[in-house]
C-alpha cells in the first residue's frame, strides 16, 4: 500500500497528564499558571463542555481508560449546571458556589454540542439517559439564540442526534430553521469579496461553515452544502495563505476593508480550522484538504506566525495562545482541550486516508 498523504510521524504521544492535572471530583479547571491548576478562576461551563466532548472522543477511539473515568465528572458539571428552565450557567467558583443566574448563548451551544455527542456515543446507558433528559430540556431554548456561534454548536448536537435519530421529524426541521437564520446572516453580509456571516471574522470562525456543511449531509440541502464550502474557502484564503496556519487574532479582529490582525491567535480557533477542514475531507476525498487538516494542527507544533510550539511536551498541555511576545505559557483547560480533540481530529485522518488508499488500490486491481 502507498505511504499515506498524513505524517504520522508529526503526531505527539496521546497523554491526558494535563487533563488529569486540572480535574478534580467537581469539574475541569477553567484556567492554570503555567503547568498547575489556577483555583483563583474557578470552574466553567465551556470548559467542561469541551472536556466532555474530548472525553468521550478518546474514548470511542482509543478506548482510553482514564477518559472514560472523566466523563461522568464532566456530565454531572452539566447537569448540575442546567437550570430548570434548560438553561445554563456557565461559571462557577473554587469553593463550588454559581457566579452567575444564566451563562452566555455561547456557553449553552457548547454544552449542547458535547450533549448531543453524548447521545451518540455514550459508553453507558446511564450517561446517555441523562444527556437526553438534558437535551429535550433545553430543546425549547434553541429558537431563542441570537448569536450565530452558538446556534452553530447546537446544530452540531443536533446533528449527532440525529445521526442516530433520523426518523425524528421535529428535530430535522428545528436543524433546517436554525440553519436557515446562518444562511439569512450569511445573504445579509455577503459581498464579492466577503463571503462571511457577518462583518468580520472573529473568533471560532471555522465552525461557522462547518454548520452549514453538516447541515448540509444531514438535510441533503444543496444550499446549505454551497454556503459551507464558498465560506469555508473564503476562510481558507484568508488564513492559511502563508503556507502554514496564520489564525485571526482577537486583538481586533478582522474587519471587512480593514487589516486582520495577527496576535492574539487562539488554540480554539486552530481546533475549529482542524475540525473544518477533516469535515470537507470526509466529504470530498480531496488530498488538498487532507494536507490541510495536517497543516493546520501543525500550529499548535511550531509551524505559526512565530515558528513557536505551544504544545509542551513535558505537561502534556498547551499553552493560551500566541502573541506578540511570544507563546502564553500559561496552560489552561479551553487551550489544552483545543489541541487533544484537534489530535484526536488528526488520528481520524489517518484512517479515512488509509481506507481512502486502500479503496483506490482495490479498485485499480479490479479494473
Amino acid at each position: 500500500m502507498k505511504n499515506s498523504l498524513v505524517d504520522r510521524s508529526m503526531l505527539p504521544p496521546w497523554r491526558l497528564d494535563h487533563v488529569a492535572r486540572l480535574t478534580d471530583r467537581t469539574g475541569i479547571f477553567q484556567h492554570a499558571t503555567y503547568g498547575i491548576p489556577n483555583y483563583h478562576e474557578g470552574y466553567c461551563l465551556d470548559d467542561n463542555a469541551r472536556a466532555l466532548l474530548m472525553a468521550l472522543m478518546a474514548y470511542r477511539r482509543m478506548k482510553d481508560e482514564t477518559a472514560l473515568h472523566y466523563i461522568p465528572t464532566y456530565l454531572a458539571y452539566i447537569h448540575y449546571a442546567q437550570n430548570e428552565d434548560g438553561t445554563f450557567r456557565n461559571f462557577m467558583s473554587f469553593d463550588r458556589k454559581f457566579l452567575d443566574d444564566v451563562g452566555s448563548e455561547d456557553a449553552f451551544g457548547r454544552a449542547i454540542w458535547a450533549i448531543g455527542y453524548t447521545l451518540a456515543q455514550a459508553p453507558k446507558d446511564a450517561y446517555f439517559r441523562v444527556a437526553h433528559q438534558m437535551f429535550f430540556k433545553a430543546v425549547p431554548q434553541f429558537e431563542r439564540l441570537q448569536s450565530i456561534r452558538s446556534i452553530a454548536n447546537t446544530i452540531f448536537g443536533l446533528y449527532h442526534y440525529l445521526k442516530s435519530h433520523s426518523t425524528d421529524d421535529g428535530m430535522m426541521e428545528l436543524t433546517h430553521r436554525l440553519a436557515h437564520r446562518l444562511l439569512r446572516e450569511y445573504e445579509a453580509h455577503r459581498h464579492d469579496d466577503w463571503h462571511w456571516f457577518e462583518s468580520l471574522l472573529a473568533y471560532d470562525n471555522a465552525l461557522l461553515p462547518l454548520a452549514m456543511l453538516r447541515a448540509g449531509e444531514l438535510l441533503n440541502n444543496a444550499l446549505f452544502r454551497q454556503v459551507g464550502f464558498e465560506s469555508m474557502a473564503f476562510l481558507e484564503k484568508h488564513t492559511m495563505s502563508r503556507g502554514h496556519l496564520s489564525l485571526v487574532g482577537n486583538e481586533g479582529w478582522f474587519k471587512r476593508d480593514g487589516m486582520i490582525s495577527q496576535f492574539d491567535q487562539q488554540p480554539v480557533d486552530a481546533m475549529a480550522t482542524v475540525l473544518l477542514f477533516l469535515e470537507v475531507y470526509t466529504n470530498t476525498g480531496d488530498p488538498h484538504y487532507l494536507r490541510s487538516v495536517q497543516t493546520a494542527f501543525m500550529w499548535f507544533l511550531g509551524e505559526n506566525d512565530l515558528r513557536m510550539s505551544l504544545y509542551d511536551a513535558e505537561t502534556g498541555g498547551c499553552g493560551d495562545g500566541l502573541e506578540r511576545d511570544g507563546v502564553n505559557r500559561n496552560q489552561g483547560a479551553e487551550s489544552t482541550l483545543a489541541y487533544l480533540i484537534s489530535h484526536l481530529a488528526v488520528q481520524q485522518t489517518f484512517e479515512k486516508s488509509a481506507n481512502h488508499l486502500l479503496r483506490n488500490e482495490t479498485c485499480h486491481v479490479n479494473a
